[in-house]
């Protein structure tokens, strides 16, 4: 089975915020989370049931290099990104 993958505006919106801190820490840094996070959609949308429910219907696609998780839904033929968060974050404030 195929899956689209769709990303929220908010996922979208805390990736660029995430790029730019890491390419105000050191050029190139950004690019390279870009990297492993679309690295990691491609998978997700390949493999969407790998990663476990942690919540309800949530499941998180850990990264490897970064502290952050991919906060994401399955429904139907879509996989539904709702939020790229922070490990380090507390955990209440996830979707």
């Amino acid at each position: 089975m195929t899956y689209s993958l769709n990303i929220t505006q908010e996922a979208k919106e805390k990736i660029i915020q995430v790029f730019l801190w890491y390419e105000q820490k050191r050029e190139g840094l950004g690019s390279r989370f870009v990297f492993e996070v679309d690295a990691m959609f491609n998978y997700i949308k390949a493999y969407p049931y790998h990663f476990q429910v942690k919540y309800k219907n949530f499941r998180e696609a850990v990264l490897k290099v970064f502290p952050y998780v991919i906060v994401y839904g399955i429904i139907q033929n879509e996989v539904v990104v709702y939020i790229v968060f922070p490990t380090k974050d507390n955990p209440t404030k996830k979707p």
